[in-house]
């Protein structure tokens, strides 16, 4: 099995749905479009999660690499 760095793990999940948690107990979903270095995430037709339900639409958004605190596939319902 080859190992798997954090940068493998990113690449596979460009072009696919994400859930992004934040500092301050937030949370975007969207498809993330790309990332740098420093975990700066663009992401693309971005929604504010608030306990499962869609608070608010963002668009296309830019998510500071230092307030991230995970980030993981994510499903549309």
């Amino acid at each position: 099995m080859a190992e798997k760095r954090p940068f493998d793990i990113l690449n596979n999940a460009l072009n696919s749905n994400v859930l992004v948690k934040l500092k301050g107990d937030v949370e975007v979903r969207g498809v993330l479009a790309s990332f740098d270095v420093h975990m700066n995430l663009v992401i693309e037709n971005g929604e504010e999660i608030k306990n499962g339900e869609i608070k608010r639409k963002l668009g296309t958004v830019l998510l500071r690499g230092d307030t991230v605190v995970f980030v993981s596939p994510a499903t549309i319902t």
